[in-house]
């Protein structure tokens, strides 16, 4: 029997979308995986680290070289200080990373406000550490933030602010006059803030991702969150981190212990060269080939008939169907599969406060290889006919 804090979430639109793909034998533009192996350099250190003797339980908080190259990644790219023995954390991917912070830092009756549309876990993750959600609204297409509303979030009972940026589903980056007013409510009244980054690398058309933890004010109370899997496409080897203050990282390492203890150590010993060797033109060549991608599908998309925000950050593309289709989202979403053979996510379930948002859009994913995109595109043509 599930548990009554569990209970309402069931099974992830993600899973049960990636199975109805697999039924009709459907492209799946639904779930965030690329279908296309990263750099043969990663897998290929991970492999000696196999046969160099890296095979047995790793340190809980991560092994050294890898939290060595996390502390150099972050001073590299935003210009942040950190300690590596005390002031990072790996996970067994962002995932856990999420929960286990949550789990560290929020306490029975703690008020989070997330925004909508989240990802799904973060309700999940909050109602396993007792927590109250409280929602602020981004809505199609531009997603700007209610200010006003969202003021009217904070008070006495709010312990933690999880902002995601660049943000999944609807590839908005939050602009830094955006993330300055968010600092200052946070300061204000005394708020913490889960930073999840996993896309910081993965930025269009001249935006730029700023940290949360490089704001005035704010390293002190901003444990931030990356992923390798979204950063070099390894998505199944599941290793993510966290990095901020000691006192927030041992918070979540405090739960991490007991959840996953550590991650498998051959594979961080491969991510640790990716961070220690990959850096600018990796990441240049891997936006390029990203906003490619983006280009192609919004093009398709826009042809077809959707009404299309154009991201500026992550692999996902939200559209609107007015005019394709008079049902929700998850009745569009399955007759998607079922009679043109593409899968994408109906995000209604992305949203508690407002779900009637969801019910008239969908996301695809755009991280494949160009001739999946193209065989998409193809079937996608029958929307119209």
């Amino acid at each position: 029997m599930i548990s009554d804090r569990l209970s309402p979430f069931g099974t992830t639109i993600f899973s049960e979308m990636t199975r109805l793909a697999m039924e009709h034998d459907a492209i799946n533009l639904s779930q965030g995986f690329p279908d296309f192996e990263g750099p043969e350099e990663i897998r290929e250190a991970a492999v000696r680290a196999l046969h160099d003797g890296e095979n047995q339980y790793a340190r809980s908080q991560g092994h050294p070289r890898l939290v060595q190259a996390i502390s150099d990644h972050q001073q590299h790219c935003y210009g942040l200080k950190m300690d590596p023995s005390s002031e990072v954390v790996v996970f067994s991917g962002a995932t856990e990373g999420i929960a286990a912070s949550l789990l560290g830092l929020v306490n029975e009756g703690d008020e989070v406000i997330l925004f909508e549309p989240f990802y799904d876990s973060y309700p999940a993750g909050v109602a396993l550490a007792g927590g109250v959600p409280r929602f602020a609204t981004l809505r199609f297409p531009h997603f700007e933030i209610d200010w006003d509303h969202l003021e009217s979030l904070f008070h006495s009972k709010t312990k933690l602010l999880v902002l995601n940026t660049p943000h999944n589903p609807t590839g908005k980056v939050f602009r830094k006059d955006e993330l300055e007013r968010l600092a200052g409510l946070c300061q204000k009244h005394d708020v913490l803030v889960l930073a999840d980054e996993v896309y910081e690398h993965l930025v269009f058309d001249g935006q730029t991702h700023v940290p949360m933890a490089t704001l005035p004010g704010m390293w002190e109370r901003t444990l931030t969150l990356s992923s390798a899997g979204k950063t070099f496409s390894y998505t199944g080897w599941k290793i993510g981190w966290g990095s901020g203050p000691t006192a927030l990282v041992a918070a979540a390492q405090s739960a991490h212990q007991f959840l996953t203890f550590a991650v498998a150590r051959p594979l961080q010993v491969g991510m640790a060269h990716a961070l220690e060797n990959l850096r600018e033109p990796y990441f240049e060549r891997f936006v390029e080939e990203y906003r490619d991608r983006r280009d192609f599908l919004v093009e398709v998309l826009q042809d077809v008939g959707f009404q299309v925000s154009i991201p500026t950050g992550t692999y996902f593309v939200l559209v609107g169907f007015k005019g394709l289709f008079d049902g929700s989202d998850v009745e569009f979403a399955k007759t998607l599969i079922e009679t043109h053979g593409v899968a994408a996510i109906p995000p209604s379930f992305f949203y508690r406060e407002h779900p009637e948002e969801g019910r008239r859009l969908l996301r695809f994913a755009f991280c494949k290889k160009k001739e999946t995109l193209e065989r998409a595109a193809e079937r996608l043509q029958g929307i119209r006919s």
